[in-house]
């Protein structure tokens, strides 16, 4: 064995983390979250009109605990008021262009602030007219609140989302206009006039205030709260002082125990950017003094960030999304998606052991570490949030009842402590920053509604499908690598939500209908795939967002980041072609186990080969059969599994007989 004190080791304790950025590693978090995230590019001072924002986000998120408790209103009634009050908040809250945050509210921001709010409310102010118009025509100024309706959305979503998701809602409202002028062989059909797109997307229950906002304003918007209540009850401190206490002293352990962190509070900020921020201002200076290289720190907050968006119960909000679209209950989607989670963060937690071993870092000293023990002892209630909302999902309540139950389980576990008991100033806070947060996800659905709307309106869908299975000709791989593409593509300029409601809109059908993929992996294909444009170059704003903090070069960033998530882009494709892994299917328990089992041994081959070490530095020809041999265990067959597992034991064994001449080169250097 090598001697530890000839190599770097960790001193690090987690607790004090102050002591360990040095001024070089500091940044501004909300610079870099203006920078990277849309979403926080809010105005820093807004005066007078201050006020107002409290007002109308306090009474948004009361409204919705109330419906929550009570019973939710009829579905365009309770969309409106979502909407409506969210699309006012956010002409307040976000400048027109980046670098006016910190200027005041302009006053056509005010007027823009007040005509969303009453375009939304004009549903509700004439409910009964505008049903009664459906069937004999829409009066003029129905129109017009229709048509200024539709801007405002997405002129809101430009400001708190960004412009790609704008630009395809845009192509498609043309589409919906102007679609006859295409050639007959090319997608085309009959344009509708203005007046029926316009009325059909702001009143119609098919489009804007469809599916996806009707979802948002049952569940997603309480889960997002529920995220805000943990954040500032302190669980986040806790999740990084627990990781830290059951990986530290390992190898790399600082790396691991940051992969564990984030995922653990990726679980509840549905934001990879957000989190990277957060999350990565603690961990990725710890991680450099432990002398990892820079783009690797970035990769390994950003891969493990993006991650919590994949990992139940939360999943960045469009599980519940996922519950309409593919008419299956949430316990069913929660187990699906946790196998391919635990490989996608085995995969991350072994790329940086791979990492750390190359270049000779070892864990903390115990004595710098907490205890776990202690920890669970003095603030393992913390945890109790999560086990109720878990649980009471899993035996049968709604989302929306296992939200509630969740939000008044924190509540009562934050009064417990003296350092995370919440004054009636703080609960004040919390209820305005669970609005805040829910901002950009209530623009984003609506506007994602909007081009489900016109893909309902015009059968869209159903040429989209078509084309993808005429290019790909009726080749399923092929099919799958083109929804791929188009997955990533989307994901680089869409949030979670929109992504996966364009995508399931579109790209899902092909895969379902065109080649009888099992629909749960179908929508969770897709889905995977949104995400993870989070860290693939040359738009991987995670990755960018953890570089600002690492003072690293973002691309390469980037690259480290696709070698650490590797399992995303291979899983998706493994529960295609054989559904267990998203327990689908008929199989026993046994076949269940030995799946993961050998897609874990897989992922290990798969790991070192990107990471270029195993027992030893890797050679050219042990990585080629080490990452042939991951992806052959990965795969569900008994007999590819033995082939496999042969050819990891041979290049361990070539490995294991060669001399030690090249460990340690990269540490020395």
């Amino acid at each position: 064995m090598s001697n530890r004190k000839n190599n770097k080791t960790d001193n690090i304790n987690p607790e004090t983390s102050t002591d360990t950025q040095q001024k070089g590693d500091q940044v501004d978090e909300q610079e870099l979250l203006r920078q990277y995230d849309r979403e926080s590019n809010v105005r820093g001072n807004i005066g007078k009109w201050a006020w107002i924002v409290t007002f109308l986000a306090i009474y948004l998120t009361i409204f919705h605990l109330y419906t929550g408790y009570y019973g939710t209103l009829q579905s365009q009634i309770q969309g409106a008021v979502h909407v409506g009050t969210a699309l006012g908040i956010i002409y307040l809250l976000y400048p027109a262009k980046k670098g006016l945050h910190d200027r005041g509210v302009p006053w056509y921001d005010v007027i823009l602030a007040f005509t969303a709010i009453f375009v939304g409310y004009y549903k509700i102010m004439f409910f009964d007219k505008i049903l009664d118009a459906r069937i004999h025509g829409y009066e003029m100024l129905d129109v017009i609140v229709a048509v200024v309706g539709v801007l405002l959305l997405l002129e809101a979503t430009r400001r708190a989302v960004g412009v790609p998701i704008v630009v395809v809602a845009g192509i498609v409202i043309l589409y919906a206009l102007y679609g006859n002028i295409i050639p007959t062989d090319v997608l085309s059909h009959t344009g509708f006039t203005f007046e029926k797109v316009m009325t059909d997307l702001w009143y119609r229950e098919n489009a804007i205030f469809g599916i996806p906002v009707q979802v948002s304003a049952k569940f997603i918007f309480l889960f997002l709260l529920f995220g805000v209540i943990l954040v500032h009850s302190g669980i986040g401190q806790f999740f990084n002082d627990l990781a830290f206490a059951l990986t530290g002293r390992f190898t790399g352990g600082t790396a691991k125990a940051a992969v564990s962190a984030s995922a653990l509070q990726g679980m509840v900020s549905g934001s990879s950017i957000a989190n990277t921020v957060s999350s990565g201002s603690f961990t990725i200076p710890m991680m450099k003094k432990a002398k990892f290289r820079p783009e690797f720190a970035a990769a390994a907050e950003a891969s493990a960030s993006t991650g919590g968006q994949l990992m139940p119960p939360i999943m960045g909000a469009a599980a519940f999304i996922m519950i309409e679209y593919t008419g299956t209950d949430y316990g069913t989607i929660m187990m699906a998606a946790l196998i391919p989670a635990m490989l996608y963060f085995s995969g991350i937690f072994m790329g940086a052991h791979y990492e750390a071993k190359k270049a000779g870092i070892f864990g903390a000293a115990k004595e710098t570490l907490p205890s776990a023990l202690n920890l669970l002892k003095t603030k393992g209630l913390m945890l109790l949030p999560l086990i109720t909302i878990i649980t009471t999902l899993f035996i049968g309540y709604t989302p929306q009842r296992a939200a509630l139950i969740g939000i008044l389980t924190a509540f009562v576990v934050s009064m417990l402590s003296k350092e995370s008991r919440m004054s009636i100033k703080k609960i004040f806070y919390v209820l305005e920053q669970g609005a805040r947060t829910a901002l950009p996800v209530i623009a984003a659905v609506g506007t994602a509604g909007i081009i489900a709307g016109v893909v309902g309106m015009t059968g869209l869908g159903g040429k989209v499908a078509a084309a993808i299975i005429t290019l790909s000709n009726d080749i399923q791989l092929l099919a799958l690598i083109f929804t791929m593409i188009a997955c990533i593509i989307l994901g680089m300029g869409l949030p979670t939500t929109a992504n996966y409601v364009v995508t399931a809109t579109i790209a899902a059908p092909a895969l379902i209908n065109g080649f009888g993929v099992e629909v749960l992996a179908a929508h969770l294909f897709v889905f995977y795939f949104g995400i993870v444009a989070d860290i693939t170059p040359p738009v991987c704003l995670a990755a960018y967002a953890g570089s600002g903090i690492a003072k690293s070069n973002p691309f390469k960033s980037g690259l480290t980041a696709v070698k650490l998530a590797i399992a995303a882009f291979i899983i998706p494709y493994i529960f295609v072609y054989n559904p267990i892994l998203v327990q689908a299917g008929d199989h026993s328990i046994m076949a269940l186990i030995l799946a993961v089992i050998t897609a874990l041994v897989g992922m290990m081959g798969v790991s070192s080969s990107v990471m270029g070490y195993f027992q030893r530095e890797a050679r050219a020809w042990e990585r080629l059969a080490l990452l042939t041999a991951g992806l052959m265990l990965i795969t569900p067959n008994l007999y590819i599994d033995i082939a496999g597992v042969v050819i990891i034991g041979l290049v361990w064994y070539a490995q294991t007989k060669r001399p030690k001449d090249r460990e340690g080169i990269a540490a020395a250097a």
